[in-house]
């Protein structure tokens, strides 16, 4: 149950950080500044590490969410957290390595994060702009 709470508070966290980075940024004398660079980054951590708990969660409750070739019983919560986010990680930024491959649930919760990592950025030059505009 504990398990569960921490993969929806790392959902809740995902959603108000990307929330936040489109409601309450301003973007200053119309162009791309540090301050937007950090936020990107931060973000990006920020989601990273979300999805990365989410997998582990669900990997040591016995759900197959990527598919390994050495498996270790018990599966251990630091070596689970470090598989998680190292998958989320190339998960996020679509590179692919194939060394974890999604399965199960894995599969859609790997789709969603992909498609999280493709609309950040094309919605924060959306957002640039469109207050170029004003």
């Amino acid at each position: 149950m504990i398990m569960i709470g921490i993969s929806l508070f790392s959902l809740l966290i995902i959603v108000g950080s990307i929330r936040h980075l489109f409601t309450s940024i301003e973007i200053e004398h119309h162009r791309f500044s540090f301050q937007v660079f950090v936020t990107l980054i931060l973000l990006y951590t920020v989601v990273t590490i979300g999805f990365g708990l989410v997998y582990a969660t669900l990997s040591i409750n016995g759900v197959e969410v990527f598919l390994r070739t050495v498996r270790t019983y018990p599966p251990s919560w630091p070596d689970e957290i470090t598989k998680g986010i190292y998958f989320s990680g190339v998960t996020l930024f679509t590179v692919g390595y194939g060394d974890l491959m999604p399965i199960g649930w894995g599969r859609w919760i790997a789709l969603i994060e992909a498609m999280i990592g493709y609309t950040i950025p094309a919605a924060l030059v959306a957002k640039v702009w469109q207050s170029q505009k004003k």
